[in-house]
């Protein structure tokens, strides 16, 4: 089976990164989201990436417009019509990347592969909601994905060996190197991210140490960056439903999301993507 074209349903931080580097990779990809407006901020900051890497001289003007040609903007899911391969990367919520799976079931034709880019959620689970468990597989990107080079994929318990060999090499072209995990919840990634960032969340909740006091004895010890920053890069309303899915699942305290955390996201402050979080930003 050849991958032509590529479905990517989320044109957030991450939906519009996969698209980018699918685009680069040489093939056609429908970004989709739920109206004009979000679409349109993922293409641009699509644009912006590239114009960066034009003015850096690693591509040309013509291959940046080429690669942004590549990309076709969708508010419907009706536009999975003609696709090979699905890659969900929405919300961290097993009830909406179910929805999605199951309209999407209906309308991409059978050959379809589904990929989520969930970051703790068991694939098994997630593919058991559709007629086609076995062409279902977790692609979990690293943020920001046109700078990570690594993707975790996770096999479902019914997950063919076919559909795994056909997405590693879709992502090996997209230049990415594949890593594979059990499908556990949050698998190998999220196992370990998550107790990181919550430990230093729990250690300012505490008065243990002030954000920059924390993020600065952690690079201290060769980190390139702290675990409050990467929290805010990853978003805090992300890291929150990672940890409470871990908590969930395995019932283990060390996963127990700090009160700051709740109180943070509650008040909108998310991290970078909303200008403020343990950091403010521009």
């Amino acid at each position: 089976m050849e991958i032509k074209t590529i479905f990517v349903v989320g044109a957030g931080q991450m939906g519009s990164g996969i698209a980018q580097v699918s685009a680069q990779a040489g093939f056609n990809v429908v970004l989709n989201d739920i109206n004009d407006d979000v679409v349109n901020r993922g293409l641009s900051v699509i644009d912006k990436n590239l114009q960066r890497n034009f003015q850096k001289g690693k591509i040309t003007h013509e291959e940046a417009t080429a690669f942004l040609n590549r990309i076709r903007p969708s508010t419907s899911l009706e536009d999975a019509t003609d696709v090979d391969i699905v890659i969900e990367a929405v919300v961290e919520k097993m009830e909406t990347k179910a929805m999605i799976f199951s309209e999407l079931d209906k309308i991409a034709p059978p050959h379809a592969i589904f990929a989520t880019c969930t970051s703790s959620l068991p694939i098994t689970r997630i593919a058991s909601g559709t007629k086609r468990p076995e062409r279902v597989i977790g692609t979990h990107f690293m943020n920001p994905v046109p700078q990570m080079r690594m993707v975790e994929v996770i096999r479902g318990l019914t997950t063919t060996a076919e559909v795994f060999e056909i997405v590693k090499q879709l992502l090996q072209k997209m230049g990415k190197t594949v890593a594979e995990s059990k499908d556990v919840p949050g698998f190998i990634t999220n196992r370990i991210l998550m107790i990181w960032i919550n430990e230093a969340i729990w250690l300012h909740y505490e008065g243990v140490g002030t954000v920059e006091e924390i993020d600065d004895i952690v690079k201290g010890m060769n980190h390139p960056v702290g675990p409050l920053s990467a929290a805010d890069f990853i978003g805090l309303d992300t890291v929150l439903n990672i940890l409470e899915v871990l908590v969930k699942e395995y019932g283990d305290r060390r996963y127990r999301p700090a009160p700051i955390l709740k109180q943070y996201v509650d008040a909108g402050w998310l991290g970078r993507k909303s200008g403020r979080g343990f950091y403010q930003y521009e």
